[in-house]
């Protein structure tokens, strides 16, 4: 076995006595937090040591090996995934150096002052990819020479240094200190003044492409045309009872949907504002209500990407619903669910979608219903013999007057606006609720879509909601009901406004 094999087989033989007990467990936050920098440098070692073993092969290693190439051997050696080889692959032939066919020396890598840092453990191969991504992307637009500097600028960042030219020697440990750097016993730069802390991938990425903005004298147009060349969006086939959303959308239209999501997702830290929504029972005269905070936060059990897909369910919802959309058939874009109305009425069954490969819940049924209108087609043998509709649509009078009085999604916890809810007949259109504002309060699209297995339940008394929520939250179970958080008067002296 050669040296470096020897050297790092005691490595792993001094880690593994590290991970072999309780030691780790009892670390105080101190040491803990000292133990994790510690492994973090380890890691970056270790990560320049295959990129420098991978980038100091000849093309041919990896079929001696009797593998496809570079990518299939590192799965196989290191026991990755494709993905991180390819990684490796690639942070490899930025710092990739070729041999001189004059002298048979190594010549200068493409990136010499990050090749430093990464030997030195300053960096590992994700930072080194976020920091030359940017200016990769335009190297056709950048010189040589404004490269180099950006390698010394991007070094320096990564090491943590004031003054990024005294960063490391970007000769590449030949013995020659272009910046005037101090070089350890190895060749390898010191840094003259470390400020820390150190730049993370995501802080080499976001210098990188400033500085891609500043030296690209295109500008922003190629990366435009790429971006106009690459949109797409997916709509994948139907696994495990979803359906996969995949694509590449253009900055400006991420941006836009980053604001929906934003918007419908804010969280609004210490509770709604004034006039805000609070809870009492009815009859309390104090307008203090323990149940209406959430210190466990359990009222929204969703994950953030969760989220995202409600606020886009909600957005593509009120936009089908605007008047500049353009309309299919001659109406405006109108999801159908297909249901037998004995189905409907009873609670169960099955319901289907035009266009999607398998049946839905019944209470896709229900909700779409509940905010939409239900047409009646008679059938007889396959032929159509009667058409009636049943309008159940809340209209703009009735939702404004709707979203004066209850202000939020009527869910305690939920801050989203009214204007933005769907209106839920509280007692059901077929159950002979009528469509009128004594019916009708304001829910989100994820309360109101899961509100039959959530566990709250809703009631109008005299033309007020009251709410019952789950035993989580109310061990007493008690109807309780909703006002504004403004004075009885000021109320009473509300006046709606056209």
């Amino acid at each position: 076995m050669n040296s470096i094999a020897t050297t790092l087989a005691q490595v792993a033989s001094d880690l593994r006595a590290v991970l072999s007990d309780d030691t780790l467990a009892g670390l105080s936050d101190g040491e803990r937090a000292e133990v994790l920098r510690g492994f973090g440098e380890v890691s970056r070692l270790v990560d320049a040591g295959i990129v420098e073993t991978v980038a100091t092969a000849d093309v041919e290693f990896g079929h001696r090996f009797g593998c496809r190439g570079m990518n299939e051997l590192l799965q196989r050696a290191l026991l990755t995934d494709a993905p991180s080889a390819s990684k490796i692959v690639k942070a490899a032939d930025l710092v990739h150096r070729e041999v001189s066919l004059v002298s048979g020396e190594r010549l200068p890598a493409r990136w010499p002052a990050l090749r430093s840092a990464l030997l030195d453990g300053a960096v590992g191969i994700a930072g080194v990819l976020a920091a030359t991504a940017p200016i990769e992307y335009a190297r056709t637009r950048v010189g040589t020479d404004e490269r180099l500097w950006v390698d010394d600028v991007l070094a320096g960042h990564a090491r943590g240094l004031r003054d990024a030219e005294a960063a490391a020697d970007t000769a590449d440990g030949d013995g020659a200190d272009a910046a005037g750097a101090e070089l350890d016993a190895d060749g390898v730069g010191v840094a003259d003044e470390v400020v820390g802390p150190p730049a993370t991938a995501d802080d080499l990425r976001l210098l990188s492409s400033t500085l891609a903005m500043l030296l690209d004298p295109d500008g922003a147009e190629p990366t435009d045309r790429d971006a106009q060349q690459g949109r797409v969006l997916n709509l994948g086939r139907l696994h495990k009872g979803a359906h996969r959303l995949a694509g590449s959308i253009t900055p400006e239209v991420a941006a836009q949907l980053q604001l929906i999501f934003d918007a419908f997702n804010n969280p609004r830290v210490g509770g709604a504002p004034a006039p805000g929504v609070v809870f009492t029972e009815a009859s309390a005269d104090d307008a203090d209500d323990e149940f209406n905070a959430d210190p466990r936060n359990v009222i929204d059990s969703r994950t953030a990407s969760q989220k995202r897909h409600d606020a886009l369910a909600a957005a593509l919802g009120i936009a089908a619903r605007h008047d500049e959309m353009p309309s299919l058939g001659g109406a405006s874009p109108t999801l159908v669910v297909h249901v037998d109305a004995k189905d409907l009425t009873a609670g169960t069954g099955w319901a289907t979608i035009p266009g999607r490969e398998a049946p839905a819940p019944l209470s896709v049924a229900a909700h779409t219903a509940c905010t939409g209108a239900i047409q009646r087609v008679l059938f007889d043998e396959g032929r159509i013999i009667g058409i009636t509709t049943t309008d159940r649509v809340f209209n703009a009078h009735q939702r404004r007057a709707i979203v004066a009085r209850d202000r939020e999604c009527l869910i305690p916890g939920c801050h989203v606006p009214a204007s933005w809810c769907e209106i839920h007949h509280v007692t059901e259109h077929s159950r002979g609720g009528p469509t009128s504002s004594d019916n009708g309060v304001p829910l989100c699209w994820w309360h109101h879509r899961s509100l039959g297995t959530s566990g709250w339940e809703i009631r109008m008394d005299g033309g007020l909601p009251q709410i019952r929520g789950p035993a989580w939250w109310d061990p007493a179970q008690q109807w309780r009901t909703p006002r504004l958080s403004v004075p009885e008067p000021a109320r009473r002296r509300t006046v709606l406004r056209t």
